[in-house]
């Protein structure tokens, strides 16, 4: 059968992106369905502007702690419009480097929405093209929970980005990284934040000790945290937002953010039609190789559940073009992928966490170390670094590292590749630490923490 291309891609976010560029880049015809703006989740709304607004909300802090070393700041205040402004002209740069990439590797761009109608077709602007294989790159989308008033009167972490001005106030639901990234944000900014979940402690899916010491330094920051509860309802109170807690407590914000999770962006693609196993969040059930249950679509990121993070869509994009049109067939493994928060102070994580490495491994060594970070002593701050080593007693490997405190997220990815090297805590101990960095602390740590 002769197709019009060797691939299409829906979707040109981080995965989709890389794997059209690399696909072309084997010889392969390549088609790329973009509904919305090149880039994608990560690039337009996603990782690239909110760290951009989280760089600009510490400034706060950094003025605060300027004091300790005899700086005279006056700070007059913000300009958000000002800010917003820039993001949105470093989007509209990145966006045309994206576009540029697909050209350049000499794949096509077509704008506007595709839907699978066959194994090896989509229509997309009333037109249906065809290819050997098809790839779905879709990315998530943020998901609002079924409470009375809060679809009407809540924005997402999408128009957050976007606000035309900066609330005064703000309740934000939800304790995951983005709902605690957008917390740190807004409170920077000086605004009245406060962060309601249904669990004892914020972010989930982390190691213990990390989370406790999250929720210390959150709430030394000024943001209000309600552990432990859920939001009742939400209705209009004189164009501010009534919110009622499940615990009885009512507030009174400018704004509701929801940020309770995100759920795979198939709805409407047309996949089940054409007998494409979901999940039950709606995501692309695939193997190792990335493919679905019809053998000629396949699927890369968030869309998938697998891990959600952006680094990982462009491995298994990029693992896919290899396999499928470069001659060398490989997987991704999603074992011991570092990541980062960047809440104010930031987190940065590689391994298993304590809990999960008792049940992996049974007997481990913990190496804990806490301290205030030299930055802070002068300063004044009381927050503290936290940083923390989980050795599997047996082969002595370490297969966790752990760390909250300034500079984490950079400090994390070298310790990333000692963990995927399979490095033992000898390794660590015969390492010469950087002096004076928080980093060191990582080859410092002597004595395991009693049981």
């Amino acid at each position: 059968m002769a197709f019009d291309f060797d691939l299409i891609v829906i979707g040109a976010g981080s995965g989709g992106v890389r794997a059209a560029r690399i696909s072309a880049g084997h010889g392969a015809r390549v088609a790329v369905i973009e509904e919305s703006r090149a880039g994608g989740t990560c690039v337009i709304r996603g990782c690239v502007p909110k760290k951009l607004l989280m760089y600009g909300s510490a400034f706060s802090a950094d003025a605060e702690d300027s004091a300790g070393y005899g700086w005279q700041v006056d700070v007059q205040g913000h300009d958000w419009s000002a800010l917003i402004s820039a993001k949105d002209a470093e989007l509209d740069r990145l966006e045309g480097i994206y576009k540029s990439l697909l050209a350049n590797a000499g794949a096509e761009l077509i704008e506007g929405r595709g839907t699978v109608t066959g194994p090896h077709s989509v229509d997309v602007n009333g037109k249906t093209i065809t290819a050997e294989r098809i790839l779905v790159a879709t990315g998530g989308w943020p998901q609002i929970p079924d409470v009375p008033g809060l679809r009407e009167h809540a924005i997402t972490s999408n128009e957050a980005l976007d606000l035309p001005a900066c609330p005064e106030s703000i309740v934000i639901y939800g304790a995951g990284y983005i709902a605690l990234e957008f917390a740190s944000i807004f409170n920077g900014f000086g605004v009245d934040t406060h962060v309601v979940y249904r669990a004892d402690l914020p972010l989930r899916g982390f190691d213990a000790d990390i989370r406790t010491e999250l929720a210390v330094a959150l709430a030394d920051r000024g943001i209000t945290l309600h552990a432990g509860c859920t939001i009742s309802e939400v209705s209009e109170d004189s164009g501010s937002k009534r919110v009622v807690l499940s615990d009885g407590a009512t507030i009174v914000v400018d704004q509701v953010m929801a940020a309770t999770g995100r759920v795979p962006n198939t709805a409407g693609l047309g996949l089940e039609e054409v007998g494409v196993a979901l999940g039950d969040r709606g995501e692309v059930r695939v193997n190792a190789a990335s493919q679905s249950s019809v053998s000629s679509i396949y699927a890369v990121g968030d869309v998938t559940d697998r891990v959600n993070l952006t680094p990982v869509a462009i491995a298994e994009g990029h693992a896919f073009a290899d396999s499928a049109y470069g001659g060398r067939p490989r997987q991704v493994t999603h074992e011991n992928i570092p990541s980062a928060v960047f809440t104010q102070p930031p987190i940065g994580s590689v391994g298993l966490d304590e809990d999960m490495a008792r049940k992996t491994h049974g007997d481990v060594d913990v190496f804990v170390s806490k301290f205030r970070a030299m930055k802070n002593t002068i300063s004044g701050r009381p927050e503290k670094t936290l940083m923390k080593l989980i050795v599997d007693r047996a082969t002595d490997r370490v297969v966790g590292a752990h760390m909250i405190g300034p500079d984490s997220g950079e400090i994390m990815q070298g310790i990333g590749v000692a963990i995927v090297a399979g490095a033992t805590k000898a390794d660590f101990d015969a390492t010469i630490g950087i002096h004076p960095s928080a980093a060191e602390e990582f080859v410092t740590m002597r004595t395991p923490r009693a049981d």
